[in-house]
């Protein structure tokens, strides 16, 4: 699963247990930046995602993640959906990153993506 909010983008997976296999229990937040999970960090303090640790692996495709139980990523998904109070998500992510100094990067890969997407509507389904 993709989740763009208004601290970062994430993508969210089953982590592994040691010998390889599934963990249905746990997700791994993965990101791009690490800056995106420090302000989820930040936006849920009290949460299992304050305390886990940032891991850095630069031999996979998402440098930064988070491991959490997957019950604790339900309770994040659902506060994150019950702040929700604007009506233009690209707007409210420039106004909210200019308050907790985000890159401008986001901003723009934001758009980047709503242009693909405006695209594969406009071609139609298959």
């Amino acid at each position: 699963m993709w989740i763009f909010t208004r601290y970062g983008f994430f993508s969210i997976a089953c982590a592994r247990k040691k010998d390889g296999s599934i963990d249905e229990d746990k997700v791994m937040i993965r990101a791009r930046s690490r800056k995106h999970l420090e302000n989820l960090r930040d936006r849920f303090p009290e949460s299992e995602c304050a305390r886990a640790e940032i891991i850095c692996n630069a031999g996979t495709d998402y440098k930064f993640r988070l491991i959490v139980l997957k019950s604790e990523w339900v309770k994040i998904v659902s506060q994150l959906v019950t702040e929700q109070t604007w009506s233009n998500f690209k707007n409210e992510a420039l106004s909210f990153g200019n308050k907790i100094k985000s890159s401008s990067r986001y901003i723009h890969a934001l758009h980047q993506i709503w242009e693909v997407m405006f695209r594969f509507q406009e071609n139609g389904e298959e």
